[in-house]
């Protein structure tokens, strides 16, 4: 699967909500989320945790610009994961928690993620599918950064994963 991603300092939480509604996004609900990173040769590992949800494992690829980027991804299953890498052999790298309430708007998730350590943060990820080619997604963005461009602050172009460990580390 494949998707346009941007990612921006968030400055204005309640300014951001009220901008998702008034473009007639849909909430679609708050998610409680620990990723776990997990080091790899070739792309990102992360297992995704949330309660009432079934554990989700994401690997991907994702060049870390603070443009919009193509994300190439794909989500497992806890089975499928085990048979793909034998998580018991995986090394965890560092947690990423956070507070994530997701709206959205055609083919675009809008993330408004509060970060524990590295603070609050807007995200767009606009799915590349047969309606919606990857010069439409990169449109969409280029457009939604406008209408959201009083709520961001600098883009931003390492994971979280990334901008935690620093934290930790310093």
């Amino acid at each position: 699967m494949h998707n346009i991603e941007f990612k921006a300092e968030l400055r204005d939480l309640p300014v951001a909500r009220r901008q998702c509604k008034v473009l007639g996004a849909t909430r679609m609900g708050v998610m409680h989320q620990t990723d776990t990173y997990f080091r790899l040769a070739d792309g990102r590992l992360k297992r995704r945790e949330a309660p009432g949800e079934p554990t989700e494992w994401i690997f991907y690829h994702r060049r870390d610009i603070v443009r919009p980027r193509m994300c190439d991804y794909a989500i497992l299953s806890d089975a499928q994961a085990r048979r793909r890498w034998g998580t018991a052999s995986l090394k965890e790298w560092v947690r990423v928690v956070k507070r994530r309430e997701l709206w959205m708007l055609d083919n675009v998730r809008i993330h408004l993620d509060e970060v524990e350590v590295i603070g609050n943060f807007l995200e767009f990820e606009a799915i590349v599918d047969k309606d919606h080619d990857t010069r439409s997604c990169h449109e969409t963005i280029k457009h939604l950064r406008e209408i959201f461009r009083l709520t961001m602050g600098e883009p931003v172009g390492p994971s979280y994963s990334d901008m935690v460990a620093m934290e930790i580390d310093c």
